[in-house]
């Protein structure tokens, strides 16, 4: 096909939901794409929808990396995508008719953001891997962030699991997109997991996830139930301090801090947000005594954006692993939003962008 000049895309200037819109971006010219050799081009077939989508909307510019500063400048949106590569730069790993699902860790530049028909990538900052046939365009774009962030997880709290002799773990929010894959990795490494979730979710967490214990936490009490399995670590996939500081648990780590509300920032950031300083202050002072022995090792975790865990998880998880809750056609992106902001999607919300590549 002829090189696209114009694509369509879902933009924002500063906050969600007031500023989403639909709109069509100009595209780079082909030599300007090759100009830097890591860049590639791609044609998007599907995105799926993470919280970090919407909370960055919320985010002042300053705080937005590779970014425009200016406040009313369109800025791209999403970050996991899947698609077919249409140009490529000399220093791609990929060719031209490639199918490649991965995630920007810049979207917010314009022709950046998943959420359009076409977006140029940078290797240095847009871990891929070639799609496994037998995946769906629509499964493998909701496989990227999740799974690099639960590979970061169990990293995280490896060393402590496996120096005990129960290797037992708890997972706040096992129905989570995050808490899916972790579950399903500390399973395949002989864990023992208890997992926490609405009621409805017990089947899905025990059943299909193969979590050894469940709590549900609208009717149970969520830390006398964890407390009594006994974890010797804890990966908080929802906020919160509710399990924080439990008897046998050497390590807890969570991927959002102590705050529960959707739309603002998690992860490491609340170390650093000013906004809620005593939020920030607490969780420092938690890690500090952790560091020094003075309670259970505590920390605030970040995926890490390694290519070889995405071909890593082309090799680990079947395609029955791969959890999708909803697909949304690209003209009701918002629904898929509201979709995800419920707080109740069980697997990845997807967006369609394109039903044939």
């Amino acid at each position: 096909m002829s090189h696209p000049k114009t694509a369509r895309a879902w933009t924002y200037t500063n906050g969600y939901p007031s500023t989403l819109k639909q709109d069509e971006i100009a595209l780079p010219t082909e030599d300007e794409i090759k100009t830097t050799p890591t860049q590639f081009l791609v044609q998007i077939s599907s995105c799926a929808l993470n919280p970090v989508d919407i909370q960055t909307q919320n985010l002042p510019n300053w705080n937005l990396p590779f970014t425009p500063l200016n406040y009313n400048h369109p800025k791209g949106t999403v970050m996991d995508f899947s698609g077919k590569i249409l140009l490529s730069g000399s220093e791609v790993p990929f060719a031209p008719g490639d199918e490649i699902f991965g995630m920007t860790l810049a979207p917010y530049q314009p022709a950046r953001g998943a959420l359009a028909e076409y977006a140029v990538m940078d290797t240095k900052t847009c871990p891929a891997a070639k799609k496994p046939k037998e995946w769906t365009f629509e499964e493998a774009a909701g496989v990227s962030l999740v799974y690099l962030t639960a590979k970061a997880c169990m990293e995280n709290i490896r060393t402590w699991v496996e120096k005990s002799s129960t290797k037992r773990i708890a997972i706040l929010g096992g129905s989570s997109s995050v808490g899916i894959y972790t579950t399903l990795l500390a399973k395949k490494e002989g864990w023992k997991v208890i997992a926490t979730s609405s009621g409805k979710n017990k089947e899905f967490c025990l059943n299909t996830l193969g979590a050894d214990e469940h709590v549900d936490y609208t009717s149970q009490n969520v830390r006398k139930a964890v407390e009594e399995f006994g974890p010797d670590a804890v990966v908080d996939c929802v906020g919160g301090k509710e399990c924080i500081g439990l008897r046998t648990s050497k390590r807890y780590i969570s991927i959002v801090g102590d705050k529960t509300g959707r739309t603002m920032m998690g992860g490491p950031y609340t170390y650093y947000d000013f906004l809620h300083p005593i939020t920030a202050a607490t969780q420092w002072i938690r890690w500090a005594k952790g560091e020094v022995g003075l309670g259970e090792s505590y920390d605030v975790v970040i995926l890490s954006p390694k290519k070889e865990w995405l071909e890593d998880a082309t090799r680990t998880l079947r395609k029955e692993d791969i959890h999708v809750d909803s697909v949304h056609a690209f003209e009701d992106a918002k629904k898929a939003f509201e979709r995800l902001n419920t707080g109740r999607a069980k697997g990845k919300v997807v967006i369609q962008v394109a039903s044939k590549l």
